[in-house]
């Protein structure tokens, strides 16, 4: 493969890896292995198996994998390795790995990986981003840190205001490539990257693999390795997939009737924007499910608070703009449901990796309305799958005021399966479904 620039990508990692590998397997310092062990988590995924050997040797790498596959992982366990190799105390203001990410959900997850797997290590682990008061940031930055992670917004502020320098940054990773490109902050990475010096190491990961990252990863990578576990833009495998095709206004109704179901037990809704997420959310609380909320409208107390209430097991709904496509990493989602389809058939690809994550199965079900048919043809052809679909335009309508919920307070009850438990839903609430014709089995012009 050949990059814009012409500089040769090598396909192969430099060490094989067996296909049954372990975790021990892969040369990683005991103390990472032993939390590891202590966190459940013994075979690598394949991401992690083909990355980690390679960045123990220092090579660059642009690594592709579709979200929910452990990539966090892939790059924070080597990365605190080297870090271990190479013990040194880090210097005022400055950080030996900057971690960039797309949305602050998201830096605060890597961050949190980074400290769950070098739990005992004492590295300094810190998260620079938008949202949120100056002040903590600058002394966080001001005795040095070993991991940082970031969004570019915030800290170029922090560059320019001389509260970090990167001169003695060691690893640069750019996480969710191609969110942060879809965000516009191209600009922002090239100007963060000229502070940085020559002889670090670069780590790219990303889900998919548009043309704009090819150039980016040919100006900043150097003779990079390329891990692929996925051809480009494909789904989650254990995710079931179905389209609903119905009017616009009866996806309300038709949403309340879908948590009806008890299996229903933690779903994320996806709108297209931040006013409509709150309008799905105060549908939905009225109806008796207990839901959250969280967009850029939200300060970031309150999309923390509605992310914990949500993992907890608090709230069986979390209704969410795009901005959490890729910064909800929440273990038990059962659901993930399209309330309305995305504007590029990319982040459909990010929105349903929300579950299905770490082994387990999940369901998207997506409400298609009838001017929305070309963009479910463009995620077909995208993710070069089909999608069953049904047609649910015809039927008797009932009010939406009639349904509501039997008595109950409409909250999900604490799973008790540790991190990876789900949630179930109490057993006293349902929605009265409104009637129907049966479904039609196919639909599509």
């Amino acid at each position: 493969m050949l990059l814009e620039n012409d500089r040769p990508v090598d396909e192969s990692a430099p060490i094989p890896v067996a296909a049954e590998a372990t975790f021990a397997d892969l040369g990683l310092a005991p103390s990472l292995l032993h939390a590891l062990t202590k966190s459940g988590y013994t075979k690598p995924t394949p991401i992690q198996a083909q990355a980690i050997p390679t960045l123990l040797t220092g090579r660059d790498l642009l690594g592709i994998a579709q979200t929910g596959t452990g990539k966090t992982a892939a790059f924070a366990l080597p990365i605190l390795h080297r870090l271990a190799e190479k013990r040194v105390r880090p210097a005022r203001n400055s950080a030996r790995c900057l971690v960039l990410s797309p949305t602050r959900e998201l830096a605060g997850q890597i961050a949190e990986s980074f400290k769950t797997y070098g739990a005992g290590m004492g590295f300094l682990v810190t998260t620079v981003f938008g949202g949120v008061g100056y002040a903590g940031q600058i002394r966080a930055l001001s005795g040095g840190v070993d991991v940082l992670v970031a969004t570019p917004g915030r800290l170029i502020d922090h560059i320019k205001a001389g509260h970090l320098k990167l001169g003695f940054t060691e690893f640069f990773v750019l996480d969710e490539v191609d969110q942060m490109l879809d965000l516009g902050f191209l600009q922002p990475i090239r100007s963060i990257a000229k502070d940085l010096p020559g002889n670090r190491q670069n780590l790219f990961f990303s889900a998919t693999m548009p043309t704009e990252i090819g150039k980016l990863a040919g100006e900043l990578l150097r003779d990079p390795v390329r891990v692929s576990v996925t051809p480009v833009a494909t789904t989650a495998s254990k995710v079931t997939q179905r389209a609903i095709v119905t009017e616009t206004g009866n996806k309300k109704r038709l949403l309340l009737e879908l948590f009806t179901n008890p299996a229903i037990a933690r779903a994320i809704v996806f709108t297209r924007t931040k006013r409509g997420a709150d309008k799905v959310a105060e549908m939905l609380e009225n109806a008796g499910v207990r839901t959250e909320a969280i967009h850029g409208n939200k300060s970031q107390g309150q999309r923390e608070r509605a992310l914990k209430c949500f993992r907890d097991g608090q709230a069986r709904a979390l209704v969410a703009t795009d901005i959490a496509a890729r910064g909800i990493d929440v273990d038990g989602v059962s659901h993930v449901i399209n309330f309305e389809m995305p504007d590029e058939a990319e982040r459909y690809v990010h929105r349903i990796g929300r579950t299905a994550r770490a082994g387990a199965d999940g369901i998207a079900i997506a409400l298609v309305a009838p001017d929305e048919l070309g963009m479910l043809r463009q995620i077909e052809k995208l993710t070069r799958q089909t999608i069953g679909l049904e047609d649910r335009r015809d039927f008797d309508s009932v009010p939406l005021e009639q349904l509501v919920p039997v008595p109950g307070d409409g909250r999900p009850k604490r799973g008790n399966n540790g991190p990876r438990g789900n949630s179930r839903p109490d057993s006293r609430v349902s929605v009265k479904p409104f009637g129907g014709r049966p479904a039609k089995k196919s639909f599509r012009k």
